[in-house]
């Protein structure tokens, strides 16, 4: 029910948009947020937008990364700039019905989720 997309392969400095497209269910109640797990690494919280657009980040992405969302599209994105080889990873989106900011940084409080997309950022 959730599809991410628009990982790829950029050097450092680049930028990259990811995609997560809903389907069969409408999710403009939900949050929905990306992580990303790094090889032999736990997945972590990278961001997470509410049904009112209030934004969460990981405090060391501020200011790269920008996630934002269309429930007209069902699709949340995941503006990524100034890469750098530390975000190489394999990136999911997920949906939370929690009503809780602060939770939302919890892999555990999501109930959907995508499959991976990799994101590879080379020096």
């Amino acid at each position: 029910q959730l599809q991410a997309s628009g990982g790829g392969s950029v050097q450092a400095g680049g930028s990259l948009r990811l995609f997560c497209a809903a389907s069969g269910r409408t999710f403009s109640r939900y949050a929905l947020a990306w992580f990303r797990q790094a090889p032999g690494k736990e997945r972590e919280f990278v961001a997470a937008i509410r049904w009112n657009r209030s934004t969460y980040y990981k405090d060391s992405l501020k200011g790269r990364f920008t996630i934002s969302r269309d429930n007209a599209k069902n699709t949340v994105y995941l503006q990524m700039n100034s890469l750098k080889p530390e975000d190489t990873a394999v990136y999911y989106c997920g949906a939370s019905s929690s009503p809780f900011g602060s939770a939302l940084t919890q892999s555990r409080r999501y109930d959907y989720w995508s499959q991976g997309t990799q994101v590879t950022v080379s020096s």
